[in-house]
């Protein structure tokens, strides 16, 4: 039967290199000369540490940041920026988690829309992930194509496919 699987994974090394890129870019930048900046990764828990000296500058620093993510093939969705700066001393900080694995009340949303296209589809909940099968595998193109057209705000990927 075939089947394939819903993810929502950021490649570490893909994000490594989008930080290195965006690191080089703002030290070449005039506008960031002689002012602290600090673009660090932590790699254990997928959350970027951004410091500046400014809102303004805050506000640059994430808009580079989604560009260089979207050149390396990052979806820019995969980055939560709910969380507000927040001054401490002299700069301004932010926690930028980055999205690693479906959560549990993505992983139901994503099966009530498949439930909800009434396809002859399964949809489970494997840990992180969400495994589709069905009979055809023109079905498994639909629910691919329905999750594509709704608007979840989420980074999916499509793998595993099987036939």
């Amino acid at each position: 039967m075939p089947s394939f699987d819903i993810a929502s994974k950021v490649d570490l090394q893909t994000l490594d290199n989008a930080i290195n890129t965006v690191k080089k870019e703002i030290s070449n930048r005039f506008d960031f000369k002689d002012s602290p900046v600090v673009i660090d990764l932590n790699k254990k828990d997928y959350i970027v540490h951004l410091e500046v000296e400014s809102d303004m500058k805050m506000k640059q620093v994430i808009d580079v940041l989604i560009s260089r993510a979207m050149k390396q093939g990052i979806d820019a969705a995969a980055f939560n920026f709910d969380k507000d700066a927040y001054p401490s001393g002299k700069v301004v900080k932010k926690e930028v988690p980055v999205t690693n694995g479906l959560k549990q009340d993505d992983a139901k949303k994503v099966v009530k829309i498949i439930k909800d296209a009434s396809l002859k589809v399964q949809a489970q909940i494997m840990d992180d992930v969400v495994r589709v099968t069905g009979k055809k595998i023109d079905d498994l193109q639909e629910v691919i194509a329905k999750l594509k057209a709704s608007n979840l705000h989420l980074p999916l990927q499509f793998i595993n496919m099987k036939s």
